[in-house]
């Protein structure tokens, strides 16, 4: 499914030698897998992420989804990857401004050419299932923290993607909404067979993986030897 190869991404800082955010990362995602990748800020996560979402492009290593190489691919492909291959759920809410949370979740179904009656009528199923039946038609200024991540979360799957990247998802919530956003990130990888790949610095977040690496300074380190259990059920 998602594998990346040797990954290395470096910056410039001032007339410094550059400073290496990712050094030579290798590391794979299978189908219906959840992968969860610990590190504190500053580590290389998010620029790790970035790079598997097309939306940055590596020094050198290569990513490759369904072994196609996506870190290569020119704008316009890459920004396809990203709307029919890819769900991403960032830590930043980033909704409509009083929007509902049906037209919200709706919106990449929409730019992948749907109708809106279409779009809203496929999102439905999924937030319902999300448990947001009753707030369907609430506006975003009227959804608490976990409710918005939820709705995130319909979004980035409602083109069914092979691939879902999550940047810090619980940064913003309280202990049991990050729990909650979790579990059902576990439980939908597994039901939809989508590979699932977490950068956090959330300890909860091993609870609910199938697999626990960590990032330090740019580089992996030693992977878990066992997988830690998970956490069943949705509160």
């Amino acid at each position: 499914m998602l594998e990346l190869r040797r990954l290395v991404k470096r910056y410039a800082v001032g007339d410094a030698e550059p400073v290496s955010a990712v050094d030579g990362v290798s590391l794979s995602v299978d189908r219906g897998e959840f992968v969860a990748l610990y590190g504190p800020s500053g580590s290389g996560k998010t620029t790790l992420l970035m790079m598997a979402a097309a939306a940055l492009r590596p020094d050198s290593g290569a990513v490759l989804l369904d072994d196609r190489e996506v870190s290569s691919l020119g704008a316009r492909e890459a920004a396809r990857y990203r709307m029919r291959d890819l769900g991403f759920v960032r830590q930043s809410l980033d909704l409509l401004p009083g929007a509902t949370a049906l037209d919200s979740a709706a919106v990449k179904l929409i730019g992948g050419g749907a109708t809106v009656r279409q779009a809203r009528r496929g999102v439905a199923p999924l937030l319902c299932r999300l448990g947001l039946r009753e707030r369907l038609e609430h506006r975003t200024e009227q959804l608490s923290m976990g409710e918005r991540q939820r709705v995130m979360i319909a979004r980035a799957l409602s083109m069914d993607p092979k691939l879902v990247l999550a940047d810090e998802p619980t940064g913003s919530l309280d202990s049991e909404r990050g729990r909650d956003v979790l579990a059902l990130l576990s439980e939908l990888c597994k039901e939809r067979g989508v590979a699932v790949l977490l950068v956090t610095h959330d300890p909860q977040a091993a609870a609910f993986a199938d697999r626990v690496d960590t990032l330090r300074d740019g580089r992996l380190a030693e992977r878990e030897q066992d997988p830690l259990p998970a956490t069943a059920g949705i509160r």
